[in-house]
This record gives C-alpha cells, structure tokens and sequence, in this order.
C-alpha cells in the first residue's frame, strides 16, 4: 500500500475513535432493544452492518416488531434518513480530484450524523482514504455495539435489559436538547412532533407505530416552515 494512501487511512481511523467510543455505548442499547423486539443477535448484527443509521433503526425494529408492511418500513425510512442525501450533497463540495464514482458510493454508504460533523470540519479536501478510515472505525463501534448488548439482551435479567435499553433514546434526547435551548424554532418542531405523535397514539390508535412517526415528522416540518421561515441568507 503506498505510504500516503496508508498515513490517510491511520489519520482517518485515529480522528474516528471519539465516532467509535460513541457509537460503542449508544449501540449497546439498540443491540437490547433490537433482541427484546424478538430479533435475533445475529439479526441485530446485521442491521447495524448494512445500516448505519441510529433512528431509523429504531423505528425499523418498531416496525417489524409491529408487524408493518414493506411499504410502511419503506416510507418511514426516506422520511428518517433523507437528511442523509442533504449532507452527501454539502460533503460533495469538499471532495478531492481523487473521489471518483465508485468512492462515492462506497463513502455514502458511511454518512452519519457524526461523520458527517467530522469530515466538515476538515479544511482540506476529503480524500477516499481518509473517509474510509473514519467510516470503518466508526461502523466497527456501532457493530460491536450491538453485537455485545443483542448478546447481553440474551443473558441478563430482564429489568436491567430494560433498563440499559434507554441509552438509545438518551442520546436522541441528547441531540434535540441543545438546539432546542438554542432556537424557538426547533423547540417549537419538536414539540409539535411530540403532540402529534401522542395524539396518534391515545386519539388514533389505528394508525400504525410506523406511520405514526411519517405523520407527526412531516407535519411538525410543514409547521416550522410556515412559522419560522429561513430568510434569504442567512446561514443558521
């Protein structure tokens, strides 16, 4: 391997170790949350292998575990990750000569949230091996994450399972804090998304876990945008 290829690829798994740690603890609960819903470890296993995507997991083994259609798991996926395509398109501009399609794709299958905050904050530009670095290391934690608490889920007393299962949704709690504490605007949105989803859940118990979450996103987003519109320039 050349020797800049490889210092690319060590600076990207060093700089993802925070990602790794992270992403080791958070997974942990989906691993129990995921065996508790009736999936299997290796099941578990493998979702967090081909998606790396924390909410939309959850929301995926809800839907499973509820029994929904392919249609539904579907929807309620693009509506969860479709941010996803949104940073694909900011990191496109900070890309080197070298990213040609082919590491396109593989890099996109390794956008996250964090990653993402990583790799914007490089003044350089992005080189495939950097990106690589950072996505194994990072995929790693998530995995063995979940390997380890889908295997715990299996083996320990039910009320502690149920009581490491919350470290998932902390770290949702923990990401709509802060901005929520910052902005009117997002504090308003989520509350919006959680009357909504309460109201389906206690007022329209027809309406399925799944969609649930499709409804209460899209309506609490058409809400924040008629009432807190972007003007043009601004940058937050």
């Amino acid at each position: 391997m050349d020797k800049k290829i490889k210092s690319d690829f060590l600076k990207g798994l060093f700089d993802g170790i925070p990602i790794f740690l992270g992403y080791l603890s958070v997974s942990f609960g989906f691993g129990i949350m995921a065996v508790s819903s009736g999936l299997s470890v290796f099941e578990a296993f493998m979702i967090s292998l081909t998606n790396l995507t924390s909410a939309g997991q959850a929301q995926g083994v809800a839907v499973i575990a509820a029994g929904g259609t392919l249609i539904e798991m579907a929807v309620v996926q693009f509506v969860i990750n479709i941010r996803y395509a949104l940073m694909g398109l900011s990191l496109s501009q900070k890309l080197d000569t070298k990213f040609t399609l082919p590491h396109r794709f593989l890099a996109a299958y390794g956008i996250t949230d964090e990653i993402f905050a990583l790799c914007s904050t490089k003044d350089t530009p992005l080189k495939p091996n950097y990106m690589y670095g950072v996505i194994v290391i990072s995929t790693f934690g998530w995995v063995l994450g979940t390997f380890l608490g889908g295997a715990a889920g299996t083996l320990l007393p039910a009320n502690v399972t149920a009581a490491l299962g919350i470290v998932l949704y902390g770290m949702f709690i923990a990401i709509i804090v802060p901005p929520s504490r910052k902005y009117k605007s997002v504090l308003f949105v989520v509350g919006i998304a959680a009357l909504f989803s309460v109201i389906c859940k206690y007022l329209l118990p027809f309406i399925s876990g799944g969609f649930a979450v499709i409804i209460s996103a899209i309506l609490a987003a058409v809400c924040g945008a008629l009432l807190f519109p972007q003007k043009d320039g601004e940058n937050e």
